[in-house]
């Protein structure tokens, strides 16, 4: 059975994360729109999404881009988890992992970090 929570407190647990992120890295990131979902669509069991340019890959012709977007799948983590603790733990695991992506380390890395 999913674990019961409100929409502000699971927004509030993305922010806590995004907390997490070092302040030096926080300001390197720039053009990111951070989305809460109920679930992906096309993959109902992905727990977040990063989409767009990482930095690793824009050179001088980026420029005028649409915001990369990084999508939190609010009831696919709430699915997977057995309590509140759990869901504030994949909450941060989910959102360092996709911000991760922005900065360009690809899912090898991270599952070698312990982020995956």
């Amino acid at each position: 059975m999913p674990v019961a929570m409100s929409e502000a407190r699971f927004e509030e647990l993305v922010g806590d994360a995004l907390d997490r992120i070092p302040s030096q890295l926080t300001r390197a990131i720039d053009n990111v729109v951070i989305l809460i979902e109920p679930r992906n669509p096309e993959e109902p069991d992905l727990l977040g999404l990063y989409h767009g340019i990482a930095l690793t890959e824009r050179d001088s012709q980026y420029g005028g881009a649409l915001p990369d977007t990084v999508t939190i799948y609010r009831d696919t983590i709430l699915a997977v988890c057995a309590d509140d603790d759990e869901v504030v733990e994949q909450v941060a695991i989910t959102v360092i992992h996709e911000i991760a992506h922005y900065f360009g380390i690809d899912e090898d890395r991270l599952h070698e970090l312990g982020w995956g």
